[in-house]
């Protein structure tokens, strides 16, 4: 019996044993095709990622990132194509494609992509640069399956779904956002002037990766498939998985969806092509700006050039902070209103980017600017960094790479640029070492070499009618960037669809859920209120004091106060002033900003584990005992007054302006900008500024959010000195003041002559926020129509009918009250036929409310998108924060969800019949009044001309 029993345990054994090694010969023939690379394990608590890196077969690179830490995965597809690909005469092709690759696929139907993601509460985008296209999702991670067929099935069957009219309407969407972001955009036309001026017509970055618009226009639905099977092949791409992932699983998929996709032509490297400039080039670009803007680009390397790091250092010290040349020089002397600098590195070539903004109050000429700007780069000095001043530019530096891994998207993205620019995925975790590594000697050497005595680009961006503000004559003409003969080859050939297998769109796996972030609740003194949080992925802590000072504090007599109060103040302390002050925060790699809302000023410290005691420090001494020093006073107030000016040429601003506004009237806070009048703005004094500060800047009432790597039971001790001292008084929060609707309702037209777009405002007055209520319920009857990219209003006037690069529309609100505002910005000749649209929609929707097949959505979609809310520390400290300022229990989420989930038709039909009649809705319109006119008279609504704000 004995010898029967083991005998039987014995062949259970082999049994199992026989089990694993056949799975393991399936396992192994599933994935012969994928080969591990190399592997990479991260010390705990470095500034390191660790990876497994694979190959398929087809030429594809995975990379492969675990973070176990959130349920969610970020899946990220990176082609080794941009602008630099294309050829003159063929140019917008790389971001015209990147538009087309979201118009369905072989399996996918058109708008399925942004629905499918967005459906189960993700988020999708791509993005074009000069030298990659990249496109995106983070999703909840039991969607993994779900978006790697997404992604497999555009890379590998794009062709048979795209259409001519899908061509037609993405180049119409391409053309509005050139129009939205470039033309009608002060400053918009800037860099593609300078990128003209800096390479010669031929070279691959002389246009920008949106295009010309008679390459667009010129385009045809062949030049795009062939675009297609040259540069998106597996071959030419990188697949980035990292989060919540189990990696067996993960490679199962990933050759199962990608495996049998065939690969493009074999792409080639192009060599780097540094720009070369035997003289300076001066140019001259009139635009309807306030502010002359000076800005220069000067030549120097490529990325992964050996002087890239040094080069990186010397623009630190000329422009990157307040201790900087151009700002101590510039700035603080009040010659310019900002100024700064940029080393912009791309893999064919580099380039030391400086700008400057005159200010009109002192000079609005750009040749003193100019002239001083050519004294620095003259001086020898710039290159000659001191070692304390040298680990200072590191030590910033490199702390704020620390931020940049925070998330795990923001993982994907360094490792897979690595990859697809420099064939390493750590090479930008490689180029933070070489930062640390750079010498004074290095530092001296790159000045010499490429900027002592260097020709520069120099542009003036002056107001029309006023070139005499120029730097100096222009003595350059930008050559037109012409068509080459087209390539008369044999056509590359199609790629053949597998069977039925992507057919449908894999079923999800079983979600584990996400709950908020864990809290503990303190209070500080009798006033306090105290809420936490700890959370061990980074060696970083994110900080947030709300003081009761916001907008809402001011009076009538008092407008923009809070704001000018709020930038004298963090401009340093008794014993610290600015210079000083953004010195000992560049040395601790930490960040101090304040902020101002309608209720409430906003202090902001982010720093390292290691450095929370000093950098507190600096918070209690700048918000206790501020400098109040009369030159920054100054010098604060001329830069407001002056980037109000400019903000009264921007379409968008007005726009908004010009809607509340129209709403409120002038008697109430909603309806006036938030510095208030220029006239106003210019008769505060120091002494203004003093009273507001004590009156508001108290912690009676105040608001404290502390998120990170630290204990309660460490932490409270240190933040004792919040609740002590001659400010634990204050006024407190203001009390709600309710605000109501002045507006008519009609069409208020702002005549803007010779613009080629138009800026759209729709809304109304609502409701004041709450958690749970109506006016929760008003957002939850919204998201169908305005509240996400596949929303009824955006499929419509983008999607189809090609008006406008975009659309959205939703409720904002706080405890004083709430608008409801449709926003878009649409080409000139489409403004009224835009308007009806639109007006159409919410008629329809105010009748009928969203179908059962919309709530549907919503229930599948609204939980998981807020569960996604909490992954990086500065997410969770605004979590943390909204729950305190608006007094919210703890469960408010887990309460909004299963509302959500109990929810039926009627509510939400309800709330769309009582809110979103355009009937009783105001429309904006900041357009070309001439041209306008006539259309918009034919909508047969009342029509008024107003001035701007």
């Amino acid at each position: 019996m004995k010898d029967g029993v083991s005998m039987s345990v014995g062949n259970k054994g082999v049994v199992r044993l026989w089990l694993l090694v056949l799975g393991w010969l399936w396992a192994s023939l599933a994935w012969a095709d994928i080969r591990l690379l190399d592997e990479h394990k991260a010390a705990p608590g470095s500034q390191d990622i660790s990876y497994q890196r694979y190959r398929l077969d087809n030429g594809l690179t995975l990379l492969l990132h675990v973070d176990h830490s959130d349920p969610l995965v970020h899946v990220e597809v990176t082609y080794h194509v941009g602008s630099a690909r294309e050829v003159p005469g063929m140019t917008g092709f790389a971001h015209l494609f990147e538009h087309m690759m979201f118009q369905g696929s072989a399996h996918v139907e058109n708008g399925q992509h942004f629905a499918l993601v967005q459906g189960v509460g993700g988020d999708a985008n791509g993005e074009t640069g000069r030298d990659l296209t990249r496109y995106y999702e983070t999703v909840p991670a039991n969607q993994l399956e779900r978006v790697l067929w997404l992604e497999s099935d555009r890379m590998g069957f794009l062709l048979p779904a795209l259409s001519q009219h899908k061509f037609d309407i993405q180049r119409a969407t391409v053309k509005n956002e050139k129009g939205q972001n470039y033309d009608n955009q002060p400053y918009g036309r800037v860099r593609e002037q300078l990128s003209a001026a800096l390479y010669p017509p031929s070279h691959p970055y002389a246009w920008q990766p949106i295009g010309r618009v008679e390459d667009l226009d010129s385009a045809t639905l062949g030049d795009v498939q062939q675009f297609f099977l040259r540069w998106y092949g597996p071959n030419n791409a990188t697949l980035a998985i990292g989060g919540d992932l189990d990696v067996p699983q993960t490679l199962a998929w990933v050759q199962h969806y990608f495996g049998d996709i065939q690969p493009g032509p074999e792409p080639s490297r192009l060599a780097p092509q540094p720009a070369w400039l035997p003289r300076t080039r001066h140019l001259t670009q009139e635009d309807d700006v306030h502010l002359p803007l000076l800005y220069m680009a000067i030549p120097t390397v490529w990325s992964g050039q050996a002087d890239e790091a040094a080069m990186d250092v010397l623009t630190d010290r000329l422009g990157g902070s307040r201790t900087s040349l151009l700002y101590q020089q510039l700035v603080k002397t009040g010659l310019a209103v900002s100024a700064g600098a940029n080393h912009s590195c791309g893999e064919l070539a580099c380039s030391l980017e400086i700008w400057a903004y005159a200010n009109p109050q002192q000079d609005p000429s750009l040749a003193p600017l100019y002239h001083q700007i050519q004294q620095i780069l003259a001086d020898p000095q710039l290159g000659q960094v001191s070692a304390d001043g040298l680990a200072r530019i590191q030590g910033r530096l490199q702390a704020s790479a620390v931020w940049g891994l925070e998330s795990v998207s923001g993982r994907m993205t360094v490792l897979a640029s690595g990859q697809v620019l420099h064939d390493d995925p750590r090479y930008e975790l490689k180029a933070l070492q070489a930062m640390g590594q750079v010498t004074p000697e290095a530092v001296e050497q790159v000045y010499r070499r490429y900027v002592q005595q260097a020709p520069a680009v120099v542009l003036s961006v002056v107001p029309r009618g006023e070139t005499g503000l120029a730097a100096a004559p222009a003595d350059f003409v930008t050559q037109p960037v012409t068509a080459w003969p087209r390539a008369q080859g044999e056509p590359l050939p199609q790629r053949p669809v597998p069977d039925g297998q992507r057919a449908q769109p894999p079923a999800a796996g079983a979600w584990k859920g996400n709950p908020p972030p864990t809290l503990w609740r303190a209070s500080l003194g009798q006033e306090i209120a105290l809420l936490g949080s700890e959370q061990h992925e980074i060696p970083a802590i994110s900080l947030l004091l709300a003081l009761p000072g916001g907008r809402q504090a001011e009076t009538p007599q008092t407008l923009g106060l809070a704001e000018l109060t709020a930038r004298v103040v963090s401009q340093g302390s008794v014993t610290l002033d600015s210079e000083q002050l953004s010195d000992r925060l560049q040395r601790l790699g930490s960040s101090l900003s304040l902020s101002v809302g309608q209720d409430y000023t906003l202090v902001q410290l982010s720093c390292l584990r290691t450095h929370l005691d000093e950098s507190l420090a600096l918070l209690q001494e700048i918000w206790q005992q501020p400098g109040f020093r009369e030159a920054d006073f100054a010098r604060v107030k001329a830069q407001l007054l002056q980037s109000q000016a400019q903000a009264q040429r921007s379409p968008v601003w007005l726009a908004d302006q010009t809607l509340a506004r129209t709403l409120y009237g002038p008697a109430q806070r909603q309806g006036q900008p938030d510095l208030g009048s220029p006239a106003q703005l210019a008769s505060y004094s120091l002494a203004d500024v003093q009273a507001f500060y004590r009156t508001h800047y108290g912690a009676r009432q105040a608001k404290l959010v502390v998120v990170g790597d630290i204990t309660q039971a460490e932490l409270l001790p240190k933040l004792a000195f919040l609740g002590q001292g001659p400010l634990a008084g204050g006024r407190g929060a203001a009390k709600p003041q309710p605000s109501h609707s002045v507006a008519k309702p009609g069409i208020y037209l702002l005549d803007q002559p010779g613009s080629p777009q138009s800026v759209i405002r729709i809304g109304r007055t609502a409701l004041p926020f709450d958690a749970l209520g109506a006016d929760f319920m008003n957002r939850l009857a919204n998201y169908p129509l305005g509240g996400a990219f596949n929303s009824r209003l955006n499929l419509r006037l983008r999607e189809q009918l090609g008006y406008t690069y975009g659309v959205s529309a939703g409720f904002g609100s706080d405890r004083h009250g709430g608008e409801y505002v449709l926003s878009t910005q649409v080409r000139q000749d489409a403004t009224a036929p835009a308007i009806k649209e639109a007006l159409r929609l919410l008629q329809e929707y105010a009748a009928k409310g969203p179908t059962e097949a919309e709530l549907k959505q919503m229930q599948q979609a609204l939980p998981l998108q807020d569960a996604m809310a909490y992954e990086t520390l500065g997410q969770k400290a605004g979590y943390l924060m909204q729950l305190l300022l608006d007094d919210l229990p703890a469960d408010t989420g887990r309460q909004q969800q299963a509302l959500l989930a109990g929810l039926s038709l009627t509510p939400l039909q309800q709330a769309a019949a009582r809110w979103l009649d355009p009937a009783q809705m105001v429309i904006v319109v900041v357009g070309d009044g001439q041209a306008l006119e006539k259309s918009l008279a034919r909508l047969h609504l009342p029509l008024y001309s107003v001035a701007a704000p």
